[in-house]
């Protein structure tokens, strides 16, 4: 799995190793973290283009991201797109808690999904929620979902 930093540049390391180290290196700079996971999706014809981001925040000083991207050729319904959304963040999440858990980073997963049930992403909210709930991870959607809604969202358009 090929993940890469907002500049484009190709991240070498395992992403925990690379996780790692900017933790580290932002502990040693005085920086407290918090990470936000998130997954967005955009369907351009028979593609569905995904992107998933590892963000963190520094308390009152900005942040960074690393970002990976794929691409799906199966059909899926609304709400197979966002539960597909939602695994891809479980599944980054879950490969970094215990990381996260070693250094006290608090970790907030993101989901795409709008609380307004006008919307049709709203189908798959119980669920998702549900799903990244009983993982015992923190559960944000729209409006509070930043990581999946505006970070992941700039990467698939």
């Amino acid at each position: 799995m090929t993940w890469k930093k907002f500049n484009g540049e190709t991240i070498q390391n395992s992403i925990l190793n690379e996780v790692e180290n900017a933790i580290e290196r932002e502990f040693k700079q005085g920086n407290k973290l918090k990470v936000c996971i998130g997954t967005d999706s955009q369907v351009k014809g028979s593609i569905t283009d995904f992107a998933t981001v590892i963000v963190f925040l520094r308390e009152q000083k900005g942040g960074f991201m690393f970002i990976h991207q794929e691409r799906s050729s199966a059909k899926m319904s609304i709400k197979e797109r966002m539960l597909s959304e939602v695994q891809k963040s479980i599944e980054c999440a879950y490969s970094l808690c215990d990381l996260l858990d070693l250094y006290d980073v608090d970790l907030e997963v993101h989901a795409d999904i709008n609380t307004n049930p006008n919307f049709k992403s709203n189908t798959a909210l119980h669920e998702a929620m549900g799903y990244i709930l009983s993982m015992g991870f923190v559960f944000k959607a729209k409006p509070e979902a930043f990581a999946s809604s505006a970070c992941a969202n700039k990467l698939v358009h």
